[in-house]
């Protein structure tokens, strides 16, 4: 069974930035389709930035394009999400997950196509 612990999630004020992490074990990244994912308060989890197996294509949602970036490193066995400009908007747990989507270039970005999920870091954007 694929394990995701995610990290680096916490208070921030509005503008500031935060990197978060999500460790994967006991297989190796390769292989794996990997996104991000949020929810905030009452609101239902959307996705919010995705990367492909072999890291070469990247999507995200309009809200965040231009402010957040997704980003693996397999030999480390991590995908990260650096957040820039985060604005209380950006309010929510995020977690990462992973699918395998059987080919290197294709990216998957609906919450039903992810098989393997963390269990989520808060991250709150308040002043």
């Amino acid at each position: 069974q694929l394990r995701l612990v995610e990290s680096g999630g916490g208070l921030v004020q509005p503008g500031g930035s935060l990197r978060l992490s999500c460790q994967i074990s006991p297989y190796s990244l390769d292989g794996f389709g990997l996104g991000w994912f949020r929810q905030a308060q009452g609101k239902e989890r959307e996705g919010v930035a995705f990367i492909s197996v072999n890291g070469a294509v990247t999507k995200y949602t309009d809200s965040v394009k231009g402010r957040f970036t997704i980003s693996r490193n397999n030999a480390e066995n991590t995908v990260y999400l650096q957040m820039n400009n985060l604005g209380p908007e950006d309010t929510a747990v995020y977690y990462c997950a992973a699918t395998v989507p059987g080919n290197a270039i294709l990216v998957l970005t609906a919450q039903d196509e992810y098989t393997y999920w963390g269990q989520g870091t808060q991250v709150t954007v308040s002043s």
